[in-house]
């Protein structure tokens, strides 16, 4: 336990020790890349205090250096290509090939030494979400520091005073850059590994993008209308399973680093809050949910036992499991409008009927997109279309499950009588067509058409 005298004794030492590292500094620690969106499962500690690795979902850990007893580790703050999910890619800004950047892992009571390389075309610099330390580490630029320039690396070092789960962020040109993609996971472990030990450890943050269907750069000057809203700056179906095996202790860690809240609800088994971005929740404090809103700037670390199934793991807002949609189509549900189709299609030979029945037939059917879009809704389970995009994943628990094994088991084989079914009854059921609102009927010399791809035309 810190108390205040003590932690800023601690924090002059630091500024002391930054200071005389410079010869240490010398020479920079690799910097290592990974520029795939496959997840990584992360190594034991090679050395320093033990601990039990997260698992970063599409993501991986930063490999450092022991030097003199300090951990270091180089971060390369620079323009990256994310795979947003299969079919599209989007021009970001990362550190070390990838947005997010790899987590940072290490444990209470180290000193690390962190060197950043900028290779943007801006300054920059890294503010530690969280995490104390003295005011000069603290990374906000032109206040406790210089921006980083364009080519220069800066180096922060301090000792790492409480466990618990961080994020990374500039704090330069915090609009933009945040906006293109640069965060990153910062896990402390405790310092006895037994200390809030789970069998499974699962980390990502939440961020969001506003990207033109058939560009690739995000609109930076967007304030709330996204149209991608992704877990690791992925989204469904490129977001990976939380694999797990029946009977684990499972943590789930999520840091929010968008511009509004999120309502993380898991189906299956109840979870209890034993984490805030304040520090770990006493066992006497913690409560039982089946949702977590986890606000602007915030993280929440869940943990629950598993059980065996395929569990929906999901943002509750309905519009943030959706991939890009127009905000300006207008809602079509109960019209009638067949009888303007063949004029509408004279126009606009691709032209389909969309949304007099809801959204649902978007999940299964196929339409023209400008390239590098993603549907609205997309991805398929083993009964067809799951209708689902952006934050979305499934938890995947089973019997069979290895320790160390994150591979995606494949679909659940539900036993017998658990699986819900169509009811036929001993007569067939008559239900009557849906009510419809006749639709309008407009000359064909004067109809405006909206093409499903946001194209318009006369």
């Amino acid at each position: 336990m810190h108390d205040r005298r003590s932690f800023f004794k601690a924090g002059a030492a630091l500024v002391g020790a930054a200071a005389i590292s410079r010869a240490g500094a010398a020479s920079l620690p690799e910097a290592a890349v990974q520029s795939t969106a496959a997840m990584q499962p992360p190594p034991l500690p090679p050395n320093g205090r033990p601990y039990h690795p997260v698992i970063t979902l599409n993501g991986w850990s930063l490999p450092w250096r022991m030097k003199d007893k300090v951990k270091e580790f180089h971060l390369v703050a620079e323009p990256v290509v994310r795979e947003i999910a299969p079919g599209m890619k989007a021009n970001l800004w990362g550190y070390n090939g990838q947005s997010p950047g790899p987590t940072i892992e290490a444990v209470e009571g180290d000193r690390v030494r962190i060197f950043v390389t900028n290779k943007l075309p801006e300054v920059t610099s890294v503010h530690w979400h969280g995490i104390l330390l003295p005011s000069g580490m603290d990374g906000v630029t032109g206040l406790t520091q210089p921006g980083i320039a364009v080519g220069k690396t800066f180096v922060y070092e301090f000792v790492l005073q409480r466990s618990g789960t961080f994020m990374y962020h500039p704090h330069a040109d915090e609009m933009v850059q945040m906006a293109m993609g640069m965060m990153g996971l910062f896990i402390v472990h405790p310092k006895d590994p037994r200390q809030y030990k789970v069998d499974r450890d699962f980390a990502f943050l939440l961020n969001a993008y506003d990207v033109e269907p058939g560009s690739a750069t995000p609109r930076v000057n967007t304030m709330l209308d996204f149209n991608l809203w992704t877990w690791n700056s992925r989204a469904f179906p490129g977001i990976d399973p939380l694999v797990a095996r029946s009977g684990d202790r499972v943590r789930v860690r999520v840091g929010n680093l968008t511009m509004t809240n999120h309502p993380i609800h898991m189906h299956g088994p109840h979870f209890e809050v034993v984490g805030t971005d304040g520090g770990w929740v006493p066992k006497s404090a913690r409560w039982p949910e089946v949702t977590t809103d986890i606000a602007v700037g915030q993280m929440r670390a869940f943990e629950f036992d598993a059980a065996a199934g395929d569990w929906a793991i999901h943002c509750h807002k309905s519009h943030h499991t959706m991939n890009a949609m127009g905000h300006s189509v207008p809602t079509m549900i109960g019209v009638d409008h067949r009888s303007v189709v063949e004029k509408i299609t004279r126009l606009v030979p691709d032209y389909m009927v969309m949304g007099d029945r809801g959204m649902h037939d978007m999940a299964e059917m196929e339409m023209p997109l400008p390239d590098n879009t993603l549907p609205m809704m997309t991805g398929t389970g083993p009964f067809g279309a799951i209708g689902m995009g952006g934050m979305f994943s499934v938890v995947k628990v089973r019997d069979s499950v290895k320790p160390g094994d994150y591979s995606d088991p494949g679909d659940y084989p539900h036993p017998k009588g658990t699986l819900a079914y169509e009811f036929t009854g001993r007569e067939p059921l008559e239900l009557p067509p849906p009510a419809r609102v006749a639709a309008p009927v407009a000359d064909a010399a004067t109809l405006r058409v909206r093409k499903p791809a946001g194209h318009t035309g006369h």
